[in-house]
């Protein structure tokens, strides 16, 4: 079964809905499976695929807005002109950027604990997106490898429609400074000439520079994602590292969440409110 298509089929229908029932600026992609693409409205101040809540905080700081103008870099054949000169990437539905931001920037979300909590993150600490780490290389240079978000000292790869964690050659992987000190290399999923799961394998490796700890956060219906995971994990060396690498779901998260963004998650995302085990 083809994972990644069907969630990706599931939200975009859930995205027509809720557009609909709104009155959502927005466009559909081509193709036969088209996905949604929503639009910012009332002269910018909100935007369909954001809950008003996180969004009112998306534009109040800065550093996050700048996500907002990550430009799509299909949109320019598939989808329909835009008013806007140019479609991006947090504009759509499928987008595990767009939803990590609606859950980490909600107010209430920050100031009640929760999901620090669930992280093991200390109180107050705010969500740096798109974080450069630096990656050591053999070459004693540095891989600035963008994080999707760091709480404190947690890294987190978010993880929705994608279909895999993408493939790298193994000269590549062979570059960084500690890749040997940290996998047992006969272990990870590879190829002849390839190590799959790259995005993983490079995370792992900046919170063993950073002393960090990492997560991947993805949805529970995305059992191929989760079964990449864990055939990294057990290929971690150090044991301390391995103990500080884990797996969430968005479904986990949604406990954690203010009532209106678990309805928003809901009906939305299909993000039911419950909790799932990963095994």
């Amino acid at each position: 079964m083809n994972f990644a298509a069907a969630l990706r089929r599931d939200l975009a229908q859930r995205a027509q809905k809720y557009a609909a029932a709104s009155s959502l600026p927005h466009s559909l992609s081509y193709g036969e499976f088209p996905t949604v693409c929503f639009e910012p409205y009332n002269h910018g101040t909100r935007h369909g695929n954001f809950l008003a809540a996180s969004y009112r905080c998306i534009l109040e700081n800065p550093d996050w807005s700048k996500r907002l103008r990550k430009v799509h870099t299909q949109g320019h054949h598939c989808l329909p002109p835009t008013g806007r000169g140019r479609w991006m990437e947090l504009d759509s539905c499928t987008s595990s950027d767009a939803l990590l931001m609606n859950v980490f920037c909600h107010r209430q979300v920050l100031r009640d604990g929760r999901l620090g909590g669930h992280f093991g993150v200390e109180p107050g600490a705010l969500p740096c997106f798109g974080y450069k780490a630096r990656v050591p290389l053999a070459n004693r240079r540095f891989d600035r490898t963008e994080i999707d978000l760091r709480l404190g000292n947690f890294l987190i790869e978010a993880k929705l429609t994608e279909t895999d964690f993408q493939s790298a050659r193994k000269s590549v992987l062979c570059g960084y400074r500690d890749f040997m000190e940290v996998f047992d290399e006969q272990q990870l999923p590879q190829t002849d000439t390839l190590y799959l799961s790259y995005q993983l394998l490079r995370n792992i490796l900046a919170a063993h520079a950073l002393q960090c700890s990492f997560c991947v956060l993805l949805d529970a219906r995305r059992p191929d994602l989760i079964d990449a995971c864990y055939a990294v994990m057990k290929a971690v060396k150090p044991v301390e590292l391995r103990t500080k690498i884990r797996i969430s779901t968005w479904q986990e998260i949604a406990e954690t969440a203010p009532l209106k963004l678990q309805a928003f998650l809901s009906e939305k995302y299909g993000i039911e409110c419950r909790c799932h085990e990963v095994s």
